[in-house]
């Protein structure tokens, strides 16, 4: 009995004291908790004082003296800096470095790749966030029925499905090229196989049209192969589209009233008005037309631009000509000659005429025979001919921001990136878009997004291409490569 009560009277003892210590750490935490918050707020007062940190006396006398003694060396060679033009067109670039070309995107519209539609042309919007493309076809046939699309993806948005576009336009016939308008980034023109050129805002899904030729005596009779956006010579904040067809007619086009793109100017090409300092096939009697398949504007001069050709030679061309042309087809307005100078030509019809961004006289020009051409405006030799395919070429494209870059889209389904600083002979990559070799037929540089380039080919694919830094860096001297590079004469 006695072990008993021994066992009963510990065991309360070490109850009581458990409670005790419970009680105990409860009330006095939260008393000190609250005492530490209000430190805190002394603490906040207490930096005050870092405020008045011991500061260089300009009373130094050494100091002074020093600075007299190097102010003339310093302005000196300040002065020689400023005037160097070693770094000129340098820009950095903080961005993440990307050693590799990499595929960002595989883009598509399903019911266009099942009617066997190929992607015809490529186009960035103002912002360099949405890539749009044409469905069309640039293999044999009739197509001119066929119903097509044009469709855009915004590759910022969150959940972007590659086989889902965020805009999608049908069109009755195909799309054979495409151009974002250089400020409002949701329109864009289009040119079709029927002839006609029309103006889509892709921000109303309901009714996305715009403005278009309509079928009129103006209308090209041909395949538009190119648009492009121009600004007004007295408005630079309005554009007109220009279009090329194989009609050989060069039509600027402005919206004029609801839903209609009126014919303010036109030129027309023919061989018989053709500069003659290069040797041509003897044309036949009459007017023969000249086919146009390609343009580019110089960057320097807003009335000059480059005309690609069915015959296979670039043309120098201007909108101030004022000579009228001996074409007799109906038309609203007088038609004029814009040619001034032809180059020599490649072996077979030109695809793609691109004009230097860096420098006013340098332009590139690819076609069926494979070749990039690199011209200067000067003369009718090329400077440099470059076999890049053994079928055809049908895109070549400035780099934006490297002087020295260029792009080829190829017809055995390569995307070839070329810097002449490295090699004046060989692609310094190439990119396999397609494993078939079906034909690579578009591309184009993001302009606002310079890492980016998208890629259309024959299987109804668009792919986004993240270049590598080397792609995106421009060199010190880089500028000077280029001179040196216009200088040079043709043998």
């Amino acid at each position: 009995m006695s072990w008993f009560l021994w066992f009963s009277q510990k065991h309360t003892k070490r109850s009581a004291l458990k409670s005790c210590q419970t009680t105990g750490i409860a009330t006095a935490e939260a008393s000190v908790q609250t005492r530490r918050h209000a430190d805190a707020e002394v603490q906040t007062e207490a930096p005050v004082p870092v405020g008045v940190l011991p500061v260089s006396r300009p009373g130094s006398p050494r100091l002074a003296a020093f600075l007299r003694r190097v102010e003339a060396m310093v302005i000196r060679e300040l002065n020689k800096n400023w005037q160097s033009h070693a770094f000129d067109g340098f820009e950095v670039n903080w961005t993440e470095q990307q050693q590799t070309v990499a595929c960002l995107h595989t883009l598509g519209y399903p019911p266009a790749q099942g009617q066997g539609l190929h992607v015809t042309s490529v186009s960035w919007n103002s912002t360099g966030s949405v890539v749009a493309c044409a469905y069309g076809r640039l293999d044999d046939g009739d197509w001119s029925t066929l119903k097509s699309f044009v469709c855009a993806w915004n590759l910022d948005r969150r959940g972007l499905n590659p086989r889902q576009p965020a805009a999608v336009v049908e069109v009755p016939s195909a799309v054979m090229c495409l151009a974002f308008h250089p400020t409002q980034p949701s329109q864009i023109a289009g040119g079709l196989y029927s002839g006609e050129v029309l103006v889509w805002d892709m921000s109303r899904p309901e009714d996305p049209l715009l403005w278009r030729t309509g079928l009129t005596d103006d209308t090209h009779t041909d395949p538009v192969y190119q648009v492009v956006w121009l600004p007004e010579p007295r408005h630079s904040h309005h554009f007109r589209v220009l279009s090329v067809a194989t009609d050989g007619k060069v039509l600027l086009w402005q919206g004029a009233g609801p839903g209609q793109l009126q014919l303010t100017e036109g030129f027309a090409l023919v061989v018989q008005q053709l500069p003659r300092n290069t040797k041509l096939k003897k044309p036949q009697r009459g007017e023969t037309e000249v086919g146009t398949t390609a343009v580019a504007f110089s960057s320097f001069d807003p009335s000059l631009f480059i005309l690609g050709t069915e015959g296979g030679f670039p043309l120098k061309c201007s909108l101030a000509a004022e000579e009228a042309a001996l074409k007799r087809m109906p038309s609203s307005v007088p038609l004029r000659a814009p040619a001034q100078f032809i180059f020599s030509p490649h072996g077979g019809p030109i695809y793609s005429v691109s004009c230097s961004p860096f420098h006013r006289n340098l332009f590139l020009s690819a076609g069926t025979d494979g070749h990039v051409h690199l011209y200067s405006m000067l003369q009718a030799q090329p400077l440099t001919s470059l076999q890049l395919s053994h079928k055809y070429l049908f895109a070549v494209r400035w780099s934006p921001v490297r002087p020295l870059v260029f792009a080829a889209a190829s017809g055995e389904g390569e995307v070839q990136l070329f810097d002449l600083q490295k090699s004046s002979q060989k692609p310094t990559v190439s990119i396999k878009q397609t494993q078939d070799e079906s034909p690579v037929y578009c591309l184009e540089f993001n302009r606002h997004q310079t890492q980016l380039l998208a890629a259309g080919d024959a299987k109804g694919t668009v792919k986004v291409w993240l270049l590598s830094t080397e792609f995106t860096e421009q060199g010190p001297r880089e500028a000077e490569d280029l001179e040196q590079l216009a200088a040079e004469v043709a043998i």
